[in-house]
């Protein structure tokens, strides 16, 4: 298993520790974390373009996690995005995003325990296409 499975596995674990009753929101938060442009790092340049950096970098440390609110949930992820959420499991935006401040930062600090992102091996270049063999 490759690094990028186990963190994948890592962080599925800890969502449906968190989301609790709401399956739904365990698998879109696996999206934000995992499937959204750049992944985890890809989250944490979105809360700092927003203003939120600093919030999301105490959830990254190692010291204690700020909290968010649900206002602030909708100003990090774009509230277009926060509604996208809602209509795919069927929760009102303004329930997403409470429950969003509640889960978000544990899921963050969960994946990175030593106060750091995890490293992501780059992308692979697709390969040339070689000549066939004479």
């Amino acid at each position: 298993m490759g690094l990028l499975d186990s963190l994948k596995q890592e962080a599925m674990a800890a969502v449906n520790k968190f989301a609790g009753d709401h399956p739904q929101l365990g698998s879109e938060i696996t999206n934000l974390v995992h499937s959204g442009p750049g992944g985890l790092s890809g989250l944490v340049q979105q809360f700092q373009k927003n203003g939120l950096g600093s919030i999301i970098q105490s959830w990254v440390s190692t010291g204690p996690n700020q909290p968010i609110t649900a206002q602030q949930i909708q100003q990090a992820l774009g509230s277009d995005r926060v509604k996208q959420i809602a209509a795919r499991i069927g929760l009102d935006p303004n329930v997403v995003s409470q429950k969003l401040s509640t889960v978000l930062p544990q899921i963050v600090n969960h994946l990175t325990p030593n106060g750091q992102l995890p490293a992501t091996p780059p992308p692979q270049a697709p390969k040339a296409p070689q000549a066939p063999a004479r």
